[in-house]
């Protein structure tokens, strides 16, 4: 097998379609399919079930796809290395958040920019539980990500760059809005609203209840920290977030005691998956959280 199979193989795995993987790869659609067919007989396995409404990876497809993607990654790591030597950085930078994205890290883009011009920046928005696999897989090349609540993965390294504490975020005449602080076993009984699995947040909520002797009433979840607050404003429920997240929300904000939580918040990296424009990016990074 050679590259070129495992980039269509690729595209019409993510497509759906050998059409659209021929536009996408900028191909004609029948050499996409005899490269297909090829890399089956040499595999000795269908790698795509085909019907009129386009084609579905059979087992031997699933079991291909992440190594077909990690060797077009390497290879792209490949070039950008070679075309690094000749003095001008080449080549693609991911980057992510699992959360509002941070100034610092901003800035740090930013620069990184202005220094390197022809570098392509994706830029990946996810929960903390999958960015945190996609740098430890090399899909990502660094990220902010919430620490503590998920164990992070082999190979990945991180730096702390920001701690706050876990508050209570109520409505403003709920029955607890004039407290200084709040148990958290005193939230048992409330209808609990928080951000989706796979979030800091929630994984820390759920590990914190369980430790307290109880499973939250979770009555409703959102993707991101401002449309939490709003629902909490409306009175669907109660929610534990960051001090900053409610700080100039229409909520009250109690603190939380009996524990106190905290989250920390970091810059991860998978310096042996990286791309050579993600350890460049991770000096400018180190410069502005220093």
């Amino acid at each position: 097998m050679d590259l070129n199979q495992l980039s269509y193989f690729v595209a019409v795995a993510e497509q759906g379609q050998f059409t659209r993987a021929a536009a996408r790869v900028s191909v004609a659609q029948p050499a996409v399919s005899a490269q297909i067919r090829r890399l089956e007989r040499e595999l000795g396995e269908p790698l795509f079930h085909r019907d009129r409404r386009g084609v579905t990876l059979t087992e031997a497809g699933e079991a291909l796809l992440p190594h077909a993607r990690a060797a077009l990654a390497a290879a792209e790591r490949g070039r950008a290395s070679i075309a690094s030597l000749r003095g001008m950085l080449h080549g693609r930078l991911v980057v992510g958040v699992a959360g509002p994205v941070d100034r610092r890290f901003a800035a740090a883009l930013g620069e990184f920019h202005r220094a390197h011009p022809a570098v392509e920046i994706v830029f990946a928005q996810q929960q903390n539980e999958p960015l945190l696999e996609a740098i430890a897989g090399g899909d990502v090349d660094a990220a902010i990500v919430g620490l503590g609540a998920q164990p992070v993965p082999p190979g990945v390294r991180s730096r702390v760059v920001a701690t706050e504490p876990l508050v209570v975020a109520l409505r403003t005449d709920h029955p607890f809005s004039n407290r200084r602080t709040v148990g958290l076993a005193q939230l048992r009984e409330q209808p609990m609203l928080s951000l989706v699995r796979g979030s800091g947040l929630r994984t820390a909520l759920e590990n914190a209840c369980r430790d307290a002797g109880f499973v939250p009433r979770i009555t409703a979840e959102t993707g991101d920290l401002a449309s939490l607050v709003e629902l909490v404003a409306e009175g669907l429920g109660v929610a534990i977030l960051p001090r900053s997240a409610a700080e100039r929300a229409d909520v009250a904000v109690v603190s939380l005691t009996r524990p106190s939580l905290q989250r920390r918040t970091a810059l991860a990296w998978n310096e042996a998956a990286a791309s050579p424009a993600g350890r460049a990016f991770l000096a400018f990074a180190g410069q502005q959280f220093r």
